[in-house]
This record gives structure tokens, sequence and C-alpha cells, in this order.
């Protein structure tokens, strides 16, 4: 390793969320920075050994090793020769990634619901009774009676398994994630532009890039490490201008300023409103590179028709923003360079989330600005391994990004599987998870196996779901790492290996495949997610057409060698990559093939798109309506490998303020805790950092409701309501921001409220996009009202979007309290596969 210096001993990466700034210059290579953390009392010469793996607290996929000591994990390094972070590593990686391998309430043994409460059992009994209901469901109902709902955080070879399981063991089409409820529309906007899914653009576009345009993206939240690396380039020698969308003044908006960017701080539900106008603007000003858009794109007559209805006035008028940001942001846009564009859960929880996302690759598009370095697209995953659900087909697709409407896709994966073609589905859409639970509701899915998610707090709408969850209507199983708020509903829970505790692949957001090695045993009975799809196969007795098991893998590595195959020739092609090859270089983006054997750091370098109508993942669809295109509208459109261009008319959001519910509620996340804080809530650090739930007001809203920092306050929709404290903050007028992660779990048991007093997801609608199916969390009418005082301030992080607007009487102590972690620079930059310097592409 090189020499190191700058050490920085004892920080507190609570406090200092990005860690130290490493500035350089456009088109050089970003530095490395390794970050280390190891539980209280463990030196660095009492690691017996460090085993490689990659961090599963956000969808960075940042490189890392495991510390391991007398059979246990107890800290964690950023790996420097990490393609993705160069060594770094986020709060949540640092303080969360072990701590929660030794909670004292692990589940070790499965349960079964025996008097109306779960009681222990072991594994046979456990799954005796899996099989019994299921195979009595299929006798009687056939595969329809089947669900499945999955998460962004398995490995890879889990997810194919289980898609193996459901599409050809059962043959149900009643399979999807929760990837559904984060970057559905990631998936879909890729499809609807560019024929299939797979993000076009790299991290090293950091380094070249002219422009940064976040939208909906509170990056410095949600991918803390991606953040530090924007922020080395714009403290940097020729920095880049960042533009900011999103209604809260978060550090984006605060670093867009800074760098003479725009801020643009659109009313909850009006994205398309703005990016139409955007869109707009490139026209009116002959942005739009005229040439290239002839050769490689469809569709253009129609969209500047759309857009055209949208002057910088108009845009200002639907959405409260300025004119002049209007044009300030499309001229950056139009006149720089390279851009990179990223966009996350503000426009995919959000009204006409795939038709605005669709909207941020037409700029790319308009421009040729796709497929080089610094002018890449990221449609940002939420969850670590999301893009594996995608990619294997456990979330609904079929693997290899293959077409459920194209018979010749079918029969590859038919073959692949040695099964009759007819038993995959594919007679019509694959369920989405919405649909999937009004099933489980009504009794038609009367078998629903939930893995390593909690719905009971992460889908819309919370208190339906979890009358679902714990009705006699439907059989559930639960298999996870902890007694989740749903696992306390199930029938059956498993007890569930977690990161660590296994051997598995995932892909993280710009295709970047890690190797995670089991560093430890699993505690108890825990089983790894692999061997309990495994086991249930096995018990079940699939068979394919030649009387064979359908499943005869044994092992992760057989799993990740059968899925390699069934890539072949298909845009996300994995036939290159293996267990040696990924155990050298740490982190290698798809596709990996004979073509490209060390991996492609961007996409569409050729300007040539999957889009022809024997290659393409979809035909497409209305991107208002939701309407399909068949595959003869498709054919007759000729793609011949060009993107297209697709617009739509803005329209309003489907619940608006009223007098009742005068305020427009959204959610979303803090940077101490992921998802709903199954790992992250059991590491002190994290959790005293953001111990309980708050909502956020502006201070206009707060003024006229007489709230005041700390207050306890009622949020009312016409769905539900919680009681939590209030920080006056930074969101705009008229918005209200609430954390989704709170359920009813604490860590002290007995200071534990009922979960529908602070379950922010108790406000949010049963409603979803049409083209993605994604849940519209983020646009809902409330109102907020004063209950009482509080004994101080609200429980919220002072570190960033949700710091306090200004002083008060109850002013919040600075957020602070993270465990020492180090920090080394080093003095020379470790050679990464895909050198960013040189613009590979």
């Amino acid at each position: 390793m090189p020499e190191q210096f700058q050490p920085d001993q004892q920080v507190d990466r609570v406090a200092d969320i990005h860690g130290t700034r490493t500035p350089h210059a456009k088109g050089t290579v970003w530095p490395a920075r390794v970050d280390q953390y190891l539980d209280p009392g463990v030196e660095e010469s009492d690691v017996e050994r460090w085993v490689q793996s990659a961090c599963l607290l956000c969808s960075n996929g940042c490189g890392v090793d495991i510390a391991v000591k007398a059979g246990a994990m107890v800290g964690v390094r950023g790996r420097a020769t990490d393609v993705v972070n160069h060594g770094r590593l986020g709060p949540k990686g640092l303080y969360g990634s072990t701590r929660w391998a030794s909670a004292g309430d692990r589940l070790t043994t499965p349960l079964v619901r025996q008097g109306g409460r779960l009681v222990e059992s072991d594994w046979e009994t456990a799954m005796g009774r899996i099989v019994e209901r299921s195979r009595a469901l299929l006798d009687e109902k056939g595969p329809l009676s089947h669900g499945f709902y999955t998460s962004g955080q398995l490995f890879l070879e889990e997810y194919y398994a289980l898609a193996v399981i459901g599409k050809a063991g059962i043959g149900t089409p009643h399979m999807d994630g929760n990837t559904r409820l984060c970057t559905a529309t990631a998936a879909a906007a890729f499809k609807e532009s560019f024929g299939a899914d797979g993000q076009p653009g790299s991290y090293t576009d950091i380094e070249h890039c002219d422009a940064v345009f976040l939208y909906g993206h509170n990056m410095p939240e949600t991918q803390t490490v991606l953040w530090a690396r924007i922020l080395d380039r714009t403290r940097g020698d020729d920095p880049p201008v960042v533009v900011c969308v999103d209604p809260r003044r978060t550090l984006v908006a605060r670093e867009a300023e800074r760098t003479g960017g725009v801020h643009l701080a659109p009313r909850v539900g009006t994205n398309l409103a703005l990016m139409n106008g955007l869109t707009r603007e490139l026209f009116e000003h002959g942005w739009v590179d005229d040439d290239w858009v002839a050769a490689h794109t469809l569709g253009v007559d129609d969209l500047r028709e759309v857009v055209a209805p949208f002057t910088p006035e108009r845009v200002a008028t639907v959405c409260g923003v300025d004119a002049d940001d209007v044009r300030r942001a499309a001229r950056i846009f139009g006149e720089s360079g390279s851009v990179l564009s990223t966009v996350l859960q503000g426009f995919y929880q959000s009204h006409q989330a795939t038709a605005a996302s669709v909207a941020v690759n037409n700029l790319h598009l308009l421009r040729g600005m796709i497929g080089r370095p610094g002018a890449g697209i990221l449609q940002m995953n939420g969850q670590p391994t999301a893009q594996n659900n995608r990619e294997c087909g456990a979330d609904g697709d079929l693997p290899g990004f293959r077409n459920w409407d194209n018979e010749a896709h079918v029969k590859q994966l038919a073959e692949a599987w040695d099964v009759d073609p007819m038993v995959i589905p594919h007679w019509a859409p694959p369920t989405h998870a919405m649909q999937i639970f009004s099933y489980a509701e009504t009794g038609s899915i009367g078998f629903l196996w939930i893995s390593a998610t909690n719905p009971a707090v992460s889908m819309p709408e919370a208190a339906r779901i979890r009358r679902i969850l714990q009705g006699d209507q439907c059989f559930v199983v639960v298999q996870d790492l902890f007694l989740t708020e749903t696992a306390e509903l199930a029938d059956v829970v498993l007890p569930a290996a977690g990161w660590g505790e296994k051997t598995g692949c995932f892909t993280n957001v710009n295709r970047t495949v890690h190797l995670s090695e089991q560093a430890v045993e699993p505690p108890g009975e825990a089983r790894s997610d692999l061997d309990i799809f495994l086991m249930y196969a096995d018990r079940m007795g699939f068979t394919n057409q030649s009387g064979q098991p359908l499943i005869s893998w044994r092992t992760s590595e057989e799993v990740f060698d059968a899925w390699a195959a069934v890539t072949a020739g298909r845009p996300v092609d994995y036939t290159g990559l293996s267990y040696e090859k990924l155990r050298g270089p740490s982190g290698i983006p798809w596709p990996v093939n004979d073509e490209h054997p060390d991996g492609t750091d961007r996409l569409y370098a050729d300007a040539v798109f999957p889009t022809d109508t024997d290659v393409c993942e979809t035909y497409g669809h209305d991107l208002a309506t939701g309407g399909t295109v068949s595959e003869a509208e498709h054919r007759a459109s000729a793609p011949a490998g060009r993107a297209f261009l697709k617009g739509a008319a803005y329209s309003p959001p489907h619940e608006l303020p009223s007098d009742d519910f005068p305020l427009l509620y959204t959610t979303g996340r803090t940077v101490y805790h992921f998802h709903t804080r199954t790992k992250t809530g059991r590491s002190r650090d994290l959790d005293r950092a953001a111990p309980d739930a708050w909502v956020e007001l502006s201070a206009h809203d707060a003024a006229e409701r007489g709230i005041e920092e700390g207050d306890w306050v009622r949020v009312e929709s016409p769905r539900g309501a919680i009681e939590v404290r209030a920080r006056v903050g930074q969101v705009m007028p008229g918005a209200v921001f609430a954390p989704f992660h709170y359920g009813h779990w604490q860590p002290d048991a007995d200071a534990a409220p009922d979960a529908g007093h602070r379950l922010a997801n108790e406000l949010t609608m049963t409603v979803w996009d049409p083209v993605s199916k994604q849940p519209t969390f983020k646009t809902a009418a409330c109102q907020v009202t004063r209950l009482r005082d509080g004994d101080g301030p609200a429980p919220a992080p002072t570190t960033a979007a949700s710091a306090p607007a200004g002083p008060s009487r109850r002013r919040p102590r600075p957020t602070a309290g993270g465990g020492p972690t180090t920090s080394q620079v080093l003095a020379e930059t470790p050679t990464y596969p895909l050198d960013p310097a040189q613009g590979d592409s």
C-alpha cells in the first residue's frame, strides 16, 4: 500500500459526516482516503483477519474489509483500491455495519404461531408448516395463490434462486421487492428511454463533469461517500457548478448556492412541470444537438410539442419557483460541456414519477450528452442490491433484463431451466407490490413470503398493511434478522444470517459487482437466505422436465455461475465474471465478457441502445396513462438502436391542499438511519444521533400555528395521524417533511410508543405511478396542529437538511457523539481497474 500521510485520529464521524476533504482538479483521479472504525477496546493489532466485502447500508456499494476477532465482527475499514469509494466510508458504514450482529435480540431459532402468539420451534417444524400450507394452496387454487415480497438487501445469488423457485417451480407472477417502493422508477425510466435497465453513467463522471444536477436527491444523506466525491471536485480547481431540485434547503442546495448554481424548490408534486420547462428552454435557445438527435433518437417533434406550453412564467406559477431561476438552470445545462445528472426519491416517490425521470434522460439525449466522460445519468437506487433484484427477476421482471412479452425471451429461460415455457408466467404484466398486498387483503393470495424487509413500517397507508398481515385470510412467512414489526405479525418466522455471516455478490448503483465473503458464523440456528430458499425448494420437490431437481445448486458460487450463464448476450452480461475474478480487483462494473474482460465504466459510448424490438426489455408505455405499447406498434417505429424521446403533459397531484388539510406532506430519510432501522437502530452511535421521529415545518407555517421548536404536534391526513415533536426547519413554506424510519420498535423496549403515533406512513396514500407502479409517498395533503409544549428540542439531527431554521428558546445541541474513527489520506493514489483520468468507456 502507498505511503500514508495526513492521519486524522479520533474523528467523530457523526458530527463530521463526510470526513476529511481531498480536493482535486477536473480530469484527475479522486485521491484515496482510508476510513476505519473498530469497536471500543479493540486495537488494530487485535484484529485476527480482514475479510473482503462491501458496505450494505446504502446503494453506493463502498468496498470494505471486515475486522474479525475471536469469531466476531469488530469493525470495518474502507478498501483503498476499490473503484467505488477509494477507501472512504460514511457514518452508517462505519458505525452500523457490524454493531447489529451481536445485538441481544437477534433471531436464532425459527418461530411458529401457536395459540395466537409466536413460540420458539425448530427448522423441521417451521419448514413443515410452510410446505404443508404451500402444497395445500397449490393443489386447491394453483400458483396464483402464492406471493413473494423481498428486498433490496439480499445477495444476487439469493434473488436468482428465489426467481427460479417462483417463476419455474411455482409459476406465480406475484413476485416483487421493496425496490418497488424505492427505485422501480429508475428501472422504468431506463426502459422507456433506452430499451433496457442499467445505469448509463459512472461515478467517474464526477471527475470529468462541468455541472452536476441533482433531482430530488439529497445525496449528502442518502449516499454520503458519493457526496464526498462531489465535494472534492467542487472544492478543487476547475470545479463543477451544482444545481439542486428539492423542496428542502439541503446541503446540496447550499453547495448549489456556493458554486454559483441554482436551488430550485418546486412545490411538492410539480416535478414534471419543472422538467417540461427546462426541456422547452433547450429547444427555445438552440441548445439541442440536432444532428445527434436525428441520428440516435426517435420522438423529438412530439416532445417539442408536449413541452411548448411550459414557459418559465408558467413553471413559476405551477411550481412556486422563480422564472429566472428556471432560465438560469436551463442555461447551465444547455451551455455546459458535460453534465452529470443524478435522480432519487424526490422524483421516484412523487407524482408523475416516471415521466419526470424520463425527462432527465431527455435532457441528456437532446444534447447528445451520454456515453462519454462527465456526461452521465445516474437514476440512483436507494438500496445496496436493488439492482440485483431487478437483474435477477425476484422483483417480477424476467432474469437478464428479458421482456415478459417476448416469446423468444421466455423460451430462452425455459431452456436454461429445462421447464415448459408455459410454466413461466408471461401472459400478463408481473404483479407489483401494491397489488400483491391487495390480493393478500382479499385472500386471493393465501401464502405470502416476506424476506429481509419490513412492510409494516415501510409501505404506504401502514395501518392497512398491518391489518392485512395479521389477518387470517393469508398465511405469512417472514425471514429476517430480528423480530421486526412485520415479523411480529407472521405465522412463521425464520432466522436469517446477515451481512458478513454468508457469502455472495451484490451490484451497486453504477453496475459495479462486489463479492462479499463470509467473515463469521451466524448465531444459533440462523441460516443464509439462500440456504432457506434451497431448503424450501428441496422440501417442495420441484423438478424440471427431465425429472431432475429444478434447483441442484448447493453453494452461492454455483448459483452465481448459473446466473452468469443466463445473462449471456443480454445487456446485463456477467459471463466474464467469477468468484475468482472478483477476489482480485475490488469492484468490476458489468457488462463483463469477452469484449469487455475488465468491465465497462459507462454504457452507450457508441450511441447504440438496446431498443430493437427483439432485444428490448419492454415495448414501452404511455407515460401519462401507463397504457402499453404493443409489439406491432414498437416494431413499426423501427428503433434500430435509437433511444426514445418521450414526454407527458403535467397534471395536478392526486391529493391537493384543502381547508381541512392545507399543507403538503412528504417523507424521506436521515443520514443516520437506513430504512426501518433494523440495523442502524441497534448502533448506539447512530441511534443517539437520531433517536426518535419528528416532523419539519417552515418557520412561516410554524409561526402561523403557534408552534415552536420541540413542541408536540399532531400531523393528520385523510388516512391517519401521528404525534411527534416539531423541528422548525429548512422546508419550503407549505411543505411538511417526516422521516419514515420509525415504527414502534425502540432500543429501549420500555420506551416504545404505539406504532401509529410515530409512523410516517400512516399518512401516505395507496396510489402509484401508472408506469413504474411505484407508490406516491411524497404527495399527500395534511394539517399540523400544536398539542403541547415539548421538554426540549426535536430529536432531529442538526448536521444536514434537518438543521433548525434559526435560533429558538429550545436550541438543540449540535449532533455529535460518534465513536472515534481514523482517516488516512494516501500520498499515492492506487491504480484502479478503470482509471477515470483516462476516460475509459
